[in-house]
């Protein structure tokens, strides 16, 4: 069996082995299934609200706020930090912007995008991009920043034109640390779209687990729990299919 494959077995046999201990913890009871229900009853659950439909509406909602907000934020993140990397006087001018705007909490501006974007999808789709541009920024400067001087003296020697020194030595040595940077900014656009979508939402994971808990409904508050844990399973394991695919030598 290829390595690949005994990676995947492996990343699909850990969470499965964790879910039967906990099925046989809660048939033992030696868990309160009231505050820690069992995985199969909130299997059964899910089912319901799968059911009526339910389900779906929260998850469509949640996942065209992440999809539409990461993706305005990681492309001009990028862009920025390229040119931040390229460029020491861009660099001067943005780099205490972003040193003075990255440590404010993301989800203290939804207010402000709220004010803005109203109190639909533009504030969530907003402040998930806000969230991704920083992030993707400061790693993509990071990674041209590390890029060492003697390739950049290679293809100078060899007299080659801006573009083909771009993308044969700058976005080829960059791009490891992009990717290692947009998988910490999708697990961030997670974290803070669940926070938006608790504070003012009618649809979305993060409304389905808060209106949850205010009804006690525990089985329904774990079933936005899980499906929000599956997403971030499911969109980071397309972001390391895609490094494996632009970064071949690093498999």
């Amino acid at each position: 069996m290829k390595t690949a494959s005994k990676e995947r077995l492996v990343a699909i046999a850990s969470p499965l082995a964790a879910l039967l201990a906990w099925q046989a913890l809660a048939d033992a009871g030696m868990l309160d299934t009231r505050y820690l229900p069992s995985p199969w009853r909130i299997l059964l659950v899910a089912q319901q609200l799968a059911l009526s439909g339910d389900l779906w509406l929260h998850t469509r909602a949640s996942l065209y706020r992440l999809g539409v907000g990461f993706v305005l934020g990681a492309v001009p993140g990028i862009l920025i930090g390229m040119l931040m990397g390229l460029n020491r006087y861009l660099r001067a001018a943005l780099d205490p912007l972003i040193a003075a705007t990255y440590p404010i909490p993301k989800i203290a501006v939804l207010p402000l995008l709220m004010l803005v974007f109203g109190i639909g999808d533009g504030s969530k789709i907003a402040v998930v991009a806000v969230s991704v541009l920083l992030l993707s920024a400061i790693n993509t400067m990071t990674g041209v920043r590390g890029i060492e001087r003697v390739y950049f003296d290679v293809a100078k020697n060899f007299r080659s034109p801006p573009w083909k020194l771009f993308t044969r030595v700058i976005l080829p040595a960059a791009l490891p640390t992009i990717f290692a940077g947009l998988r910490i900014s999708l697990g961030v656009a997670l974290v803070v779209l669940v926070g938006a979508e608790f504070v003012a939402s009618r649809a979305g994971i993060g409304f389905l687990i808060w209106s949850s808990w205010e009804t006690l409904a525990v089985e329904d508050m774990f079933v936005g729990i899980i499906v929000i844990t599956m997403l971030g399973v499911a969109t980071t394991q397309v972001l390391k299919e895609c490094e494996r695919y632009f970064l071949p030598w690093r498999h």
